[in-house]
């Protein structure tokens, strides 16, 4: 009876009365008046003589007042009369019976510390489910990140040395919309802000921009541009540019180098175009839907790609892109194994070594699926949003290859093409 009687209070023997949990109700010691730490063995007490009753009982002291039996105890004086003080805490109401014995005072240690130590298993359990990345998969990112930023100038300082942008000279019918598709994204301009249309416009985005874009007519006919195209040196130099920063790139990926030249040619062959896409995501802007590169020359807008000979079969999809790719605000981890996942796809056309390909894509995909769940805890879709991308950059790809082959059958535009970017997309592997 006595051992349930202990086990049922030995919680509960230093605890505080429900009122007690105001914290503007005063806590006094009922025997000295100190200030009170909570009820022990049943009265509401201070530390010191919760201990003094503890030890009294413990020890069935008998004490005798030297005065008169009557003490008044306080804080100052408790310590000069050991009967007076005892009386004045069994008539407070403490009890004898809430003192835990030593084998019961053992247990209930004990328990204290079984609690802890379950309660520390359990963190280490959560701790040990939490994800992580192991030690291939952060020299992974690492090693991709430092290859980007090698192969990736944001200074854009080399653009100087291309060919010259000339954005006047004849203007074809899809030059022009494309001029007014971006005179329309300038919400400050006159023309649009005291329009008709103005009055009700929508907030501008790429949507209305787009719908506002084809309303001018359809799709160019690529027959009209026979006139020189003014952009296209300078574009084709910098598509050039980035057809070298994607080979450096691909060459310090984990595992390339390691694969047969003739695979090698083969992946960056078929994916450069790809790549270089992600890459230019860096520069996008939302803003106005153009890739700003620095220096205002090197500012370019869908107008500007379309004096090199490109047309709204390839931009539309490829702003539109853009304008997804820029909205999973991917950090730059994530774009890095991104461009290395898109370049290691063992079903491009030449490829030999598909198992070994394969191999390594999967290692970056694992890589960057580990790296998501840590770095975006809620972010479920992400890796197949990011998918997705890679989805819709082949379908670029097949319009890009279609409109190149279009412009280089013409020698007054392939002339002006660069050695690398006739090797890279005149000579696909087939």
């Amino acid at each position: 009876m006595r051992q349930n009687m202990m086990e049922s209070t030995a919680v509960s023997t230093s605890t505080l009365a429900p009122d007690e949990f105001d914290r503007n109700v005063p806590r006094i010691c009922g025997v000295c008046g100190d200030k009170a730490t909570g009820f022990h063995f049943n009265a509401m007490t201070c530390e010191g003589c919760k201990g003094f009753f503890r030890r009294s009982m413990k020890r069935k002291a008998s004490f005798t007042c030297p005065f008169s039996g009557s003490c008044t105890i306080t804080k100052d004086n408790r310590r000069h009369c050991q009967a007076c003080r005892l009386k004045r805490c069994v008539d407070i109401g403490m009890m004898k019976e809430f003192i835990l014995t030593d084998e019961e005072v053992q247990r209930k240690k004990d328990l204290i510390q079984r609690r802890k130590d379950e309660e520390a298993q359990r963190e280490a359990q959560r701790e040990a489910r939490k994800p992580r990345l192991t030690d291939g998969q952060t020299l992974v990112i690492s090693t991709l990140v430092e290859a980007h930023h090698k192969t990736f100038d944001d200074s854009y300082s080399d653009f100087s040395r291309f060919r010259p942008p000339v954005r006047e000279g004849p203007v074809t019918r899809s030059a022009s919309r494309a001029a007014s598709l971006h005179s329309l994204s300038d919400a400050s301009s006159d023309s649009f802000s005291h329009s008709p249309e103005s009055v009700d416009a929508k907030p501008v985005n790429f949507n209305n921009l787009m719908m506002m874009y084809q309303e001018q007519g359809g799709s160019p006919d690529s027959s009209e541009d026979g006139s020189r195209l003014s952009m296209l040196p300078h574009l084709a130099d910098l598509v050039s540019y980035s057809i070298q920063k994607v080979i450096g790139f691909a060459k310090m990926i984990p595992g390339f180098r390691e694969l047969t030249a003739d695979d090698q040619i083969a992946l960056l062959k078929s994916s450069a175009i790809e790549v270089i896409m992600l890459r230019s995501n860096q520069s996008f802007s939302l803003e106005d839907m153009s890739w700003s590169c620095g220096a205002p020359d090197f500012k370019y807008q869908i107008s500007d790609v379309t004096k090199a000979g490109h047309t709204l079969e390839l931009l539309e999809p490829l702003v539109k892109f853009q304008v997804g790719l820029k909205k999973l605000n991917l950090h730059e981890e994530e774009h890095v194994l991104l461009m290395a996942i898109c370049l290691l796809s063992p079903d491009r056309p030449g490829v030999q070594d598909h198992a070994r390909i394969e191999a390594l894509q999967d290692n970056i995909s694992e890589t960057l699926q580990a790296y998501i769940r840590l770095s975006h805890p809620g972010g479920r879709l992400l890796y197949a949003k990011m998918i997705q991308k890679l989805a819709d950059l082949r379908s670029l790809n097949e319009e890009h290859s279609k409109q190149y082959r279009s412009l280089s059958f013409q020698p007054e535009h392939s002339m002006q093409l660069t050695p690398l970017v006739l090797e890279v997309f005149g000579s696909e592997v087939s």
